[in-house]
């Protein structure tokens, strides 16, 4: 397996994550679990150099099992929240835990059909910088709480994001059910634990992520993975994909 990232033009940072890409180039399937992480994704995927298939996410609430066939490429554009006002100006909720099929001319990707290693980083800048929505076309509120989040990696309470918005906590929960299918609550205890996943990797089972104690920690890491902190240290035969990948990122 080859994995590889790179990041989106500064003005795009607020809204995607990571570009990056996955090659499976053997003659064998290989097999992962991916974990919630908070972000929603845009994956474009090729079958010896073919374009097959294009997908969009949702987000992920619990554990999935993939499988990445021989002679595969995957491009995947990794979203934050805030993408959803910015660039796609439509609700995922229907996506959650989930995915859609989209046309291949999707953001013009039918033009690499035939050739993926000609997809691009800059491609998906040039055409996401011309298509971004105007500032003021989006809730001031939704934008300044989503930003929010992701700077905090979901590490405080609906109350504090209420307060720094000026936005009441039952408006906001109302806006995520409605807009990414979960409540702020269920989203941060997601974002948090993913946060420590790095830390995880590297032995420290109590990462400083502001849980009451370890064992609040450890039940928290469980609800959302399905493992203990210690089971996903061990990653055995490199399973858990963000784990195997976790030293690129």
């Amino acid at each position: 397996m080859i994995y590889t990232q790179q990041q989106a033009h500064q003005k795009l940072r607020d809204d995607i994550r990571c570009y990056w890409q996955l090659e499976n180039n053997g003659q064998e399937p290989l097999y992962y679990t991916i974990m919630p992480d908070g972000f929603f994704d845009l994956l474009v995927c090729y079958h010896q150099n073919n374009l097959e298939k294009v997908f969009l996410t949702g987000l992920w609430t619990k554990k999935v099992n993939v499988v990445i066939l021989p002679k595969t490429k995957i491009f995947g554009v990794q979203f934050r929240l805030l993408a959803i006002e910015r660039i796609f100006q439509e609700s995922i909720a229907p996506l959650l835990n989930n995915m859609k099929s989209l046309e291949k001319t999707f953001w013009g990707l039918d033009t690499f059909a035939r050739n993926a290693a000609a997809v691009s980083v800059e491609h998906f800048d040039q055409y996401l910088l011309s298509h971004i929505a105007a500032k003021d076309r989006i809730d001031a509120r939704k934008v300044k709480l989503l930003k929010a989040i992701n700077v905090t990696q979901g590490n405080q309470t609906i109350d504090d994001y209420s307060k720094q918005v000026f936005w009441s906590a039952r408006q906001i929960n109302r806006y995520f059910r409605s807009t990414f299918g979960l409540s702020l609550k269920s989203y941060c205890t997601i974002r948090k634990g993913a946060a420590s996943f790095s830390q995880i990797k590297q032995g420290q089972l109590y990462p400083d992520q502001n849980y009451f104690d370890q064992s609040h920690f450890i039940k928290a890491i469980k609800k959302i993975t399905g493992h203990t902190p210690k089971e996903l240290t061990k990653n055995e035969n490199d399973r858990f994909l963000q784990f195997s990948i976790i030293e690129s990122r």
